[in-house]
């Protein structure tokens, strides 16, 4: 296994990001200061996020890609800046979802610190777990824990979800239900990277009658390391 793809590296870096004397309570990104609990994956010490945000079109003077008038529901909202920034690009309706508890208070925050309180709601969930039946979105996006983990590893803290997926169970699930909750023409996005077992992800969604299409495709700088970030759209099959 690459140091690029290393699941106890990934582990290291998170737990390495909870310890950080230098970890702020607030931080800047996208022109916006953002808050930062204790708990939640840090965007100040990644390109992960500010990269999402370019690929999104949420920076600069750029128009969000998509849903822009639309629904838009976020899992993994972590601090909550990409679903926050929806609803700040004109989003009429953002669901935040964490299976992180801190990332839920983290993304009700930053919702009221920008004023969209009233059409950004933070959930507590597992993927789709804690939403009604019948919800249906414009967009599903994930920027996912891309890095494989072994099958069997169990999460030590809430905030190692962000890095890792055990066995690509999380993945398996979000397959097979993301286009599942969509409106008629919507899209269901995940942000990957060549961190990742790409073909592996191609393989599962296969197996569960979807198919990868890449919508964009970014080289960058994380520390040292040169990442690729591929932003797929999952469509149906069958």
């Amino acid at each position: 296994m690459t140091e690029l793809k290393s699941y106890v590296r990934s582990l290291e870096r998170s737990r390495e990001a909870l310890r950080r004397e230098d970890r702020p309570d607030t931080f800047a990104m996208a022109g916006r200061e953002w808050d930062l609990l204790d708990g939640v994956f840090a965007p100040p010490f990644s390109a992960t996020t500010s990269v999402a945000m370019e690929i999104l079109g949420l920076v600069g003077n750029g128009d969000f890609r998509f849903a822009q008038h639309g629904s838009f529901l976020e899992i993994g909202a972590g601090t909550g800046i990409i679903a926050v920034s929806a609803a700040l690009s004109g989003c009429r309706r953002v669901v935040a979802a964490d299976i992180n508890p801190h990332a839920v208070k983290n993304s009700e925050m930053n919702a009221a610190r920008h004023g969209v309180a009233d059409r950004v709601n933070a959930v507590h969930s597992d993927l789709f777990s804690a939403l009604d039946e019948g919800d249906r979105f414009d967009t599903v996006y994930w920027h996912s824990n891309f890095v494989l983990a072994p099958p069997d590893y169990r999460y030590e803290t809430d905030h190692e979800c962000a890095y890792v997926d055990p066995g690509y169970q999380a993945h398996q699930r979000y397959l097979a239900e993301a286009p599942t909750r969509l409106t008629a023409g919507g899209a269901a996005l995940l942000q990957f990277s060549n961190r990742g077992d790409v073909d592996l992800l191609h393989e599962m969604a296969a197996g569960c009658g979807r198919e990868l299409r890449e919508l964009y495709r970014r080289d960058f700088l994380e520390g040292s390391e040169t990442m690729e970030h591929i932003l797929f759209e999952i469509r149906a099959t069958r």
